[in-house]
This record gives structure tokens, sequence and C-alpha cells, in this order.
């Protein structure tokens, strides 16, 4: 059973930045696409970027407009998500997600088959 964990989240002012990882074990990834998502309160779990697990370019969100950035280290077995001039509006839970189906980085949350616990990211004002 493949498994994953997520950390790094935290609280920032608003135009900070913060760095999340996510460890896979458990299996072998190498053909699933790996994304971030994240659920604010009384929302529904959106998409924020996924990437295949052996790089390449990253598909985001459009509310992300170039402010995080996705990326993979095989050889640690890690996913990151660099964020910056966070906003507010970015609170969230983030959770890391694997997708088996990997060939397209899918957005649908339906799509991925395993998840992490998720951390917390609050953006003050």
């Amino acid at each position: 059973q493949g498994q994953l964990m997520e950390s790094g989240g935290g609280t920032v002012q608003a135009g900070g930045s913060l760095r999340l990882s996510c460890v896979a074990s458990g299996r072998t990834f190498s053909d699933y696409a790996m994304g971030w998502f994240r659920q604010a309160p009384g929302k529904e779990r959106e998409f924020v970027a996924g990437i295949h697990w052996s790089g390449g370019s990253g598909v985001y969100a459009n509310f992300v407009q170039d402010r995080f950035t996705i990326s993979s280290d095989n050889a640690k077995n890690m996913v990151f998500l660099q964020m910056d001039s966070l906003k507010p509006e970015d609170t969230a839970v983030y959770y890391c997600a694997a997708d088996r189906h990997g060939a397209i980085i899918r957005t649908l949350p339906a799509a991925y088959t395993y998840w992490g616990q998720g951390t917390q990211v609050t953006v003050s004002s």
C-alpha cells in the first residue's frame, strides 16, 4: 500500500512563503501523477497543482497565478509545493495525492488513489 505524508504547513503573513513537502513510501510511484489539493472550511477539495512523478512541467489551477511551483525529487521519493506571495484566501488544509493513471495530470480528487493526512496552511492578513 502506498503512503503519503505531508509536512511544511504553518502560519505566515500575507505575502510570505511556505514550502510543503510530501514523502511517498510503500510502493513504486514511477508511473503516477502527483497532485496537491487544498480544502478550506465549508468548501470542496480543489486541485492546486500536479506533476508527473518523473518530473517535467507542472500543471496549475488558475488561482495559482504563477505564485506556486510544484517539483519532484525521485531520489528522495518526495514532491514539493513552493508557495510564494501567499494570500489569506490560500488558507486551507493542503493534501498530497497520487494518481495511478499518470499519463495526464487530472484535476478531480476522485481520480487520485492515495492521499496524505494533510497539513494546515494559515495566511494572516
